[in-house]
């Protein structure tokens, strides 16, 4: 894969997810539980006009909807359809090892709930998916990834 644009800040990583969806109207974030939620919810809000979708991990049976509250987008409590998907979402903490991802079911998943024409993108930081070796092994249509540096101030 070669660098096609970049960006800088959580401002440049929401204005790059929102030209990678483009049109669609149904999206799917799939990640781990708890640690990539977050990022999932702050992308769904990006884009809250579209329908938009999370997945724990790998499970199909664990989708919910993001519904924006008061407060912020939240899940639905019932289970939701991800299916004819126009953007599968993976994000990053399914490639890192403690996830135990087997590349084949993960396509397997996104090739059931992505529609013919539909498009993959990878989210993540600090290069994740190539570490992982994922796009030998994930056919990505594009990889948003960001670098974190920070600093602590007293």
């Amino acid at each position: 894969m070669e660098d096609i644009e970049n960006w800088k800040g959580i401002n440049g990583q929401i204005v790059a997810f929102k030209n990678a969806v483009g049109d669609a109207q149904k999206i799917t974030f799939m990640g781990s539980p708890s640690v990539c939620t977050p990022f999932a919810a702050l992308m769904a809000y990006a884009v809250r006009d579209k329908e938009n979708h999370f997945i724990s991990f790998i499970d199909v049976d664990t989708s919910h909807e993001f519904e924006l509250k008061p407060w912020g987008m939240s899940l639905k409590e019932e289970v939701s359809d991800p299916h004819d998907s126009d953007v599968v979402v993976l994000l990053g903490g399914l490639s890192m090892p403690k996830a135990d991802i087997d590349t084949d079911e993960l396509n397997g998943v996104v090739d059931e709930i992505l529609k013919d024409d539909g498009k993959l993108v990878g989210l993540c930081f600090m290069d994740m998916f190539v570490k992982a070796g994922w796009p030998e092994k994930v056919d990505f249509d594009l990889i948003i990834d960001g670098t974190l540096t920070g600093v602590v101030k007293k």
